[in-house]
């Protein structure tokens, strides 16, 4: 589930990514129910209505082992918000981007949630053809040496030009032509994920 948003009362309208599509359904007394949160993988089925958007019906959540687990929940949550506003005004998708979500859940209890942020994101910028690999300061469109800064979209900079921490220009060619982080340290993980959290 992508977004939920209260329309009157205790009535809802969510957002929710499935393999093909994104699509808005209406839950009516959806606010009292507990299943109905952004993030939360469901099952459910669907009533048309001629007048008005599809209602949902008969849901039931799918868990995973760190729902009950604090701070990953809210990682989570802050990585599935990224979605709504990426895929808005989008009906038919490619499953890449439920499978990068069913994945991304599958493994979140066993590995760092930030480091499975950063390779995601960098996963979907490639997917959708958005890397830029070239080693060129955005801003002052000069050759990058050593050390870089990446503004939204792992855009890279040099760092006195976005006025932002550096970092290695050898670990960040690395981190793009594998997409893993494993070779990063936690300090590196979280500027990376301070990044993907302003946005696709």
């Amino acid at each position: 589930m992508l977004s939920l948003r209260k329309v009157k009362n205790e009535d809802c309208v969510a957002v929710i990514l499935t393999k093909k599509e994104t699509k808005a359904y209406y839950r009516f007394f959806g606010a009292r129910h507990s299943i109905l949160q952004v993030g939360n993988l469901i099952d459910f089925e669907t009533e048309e209505n001629s007048h008005f958007i599809p209602r949902l019906r008969n849901l039931s959540q799918i868990h995973f082992p760190w729902l009950f687990e604090k701070n990953r929940l809210l990682l989570w949550h802050n990585f599935i918000k990224l979605f709504e506003p990426h895929l808005k005004d989008t009906q038919e998708i490619e499953t890449f981007y439920y499978d990068l979500l069913l994945d991304a859940a599958k493994k979140w209890h066993k590995q760092n949630p930030k480091r499975i942020v950063c390779e995601n994101y960098l996963a979907l910028l490639i997917h959708e053809g958005r890397l830029h690999k070239e080693e060129i300061c955005y801003i002052c469109e000069r050759s990058i040496e050593e050390e870089m800064a990446l503004m939204r979209a792992f855009i890279p900079a040099h760092p006195e030009c976005l006025h932002s921490a550096s970092l290695s220009k050898e670990k960040m060619r690395t981190f793009f032509k594998t997409g893993k982080t494993t070779h990063l340290d936690d300090s590196e993980v979280a500027y990376l994920y301070d990044v993907a959290m302003k946005g696709f």
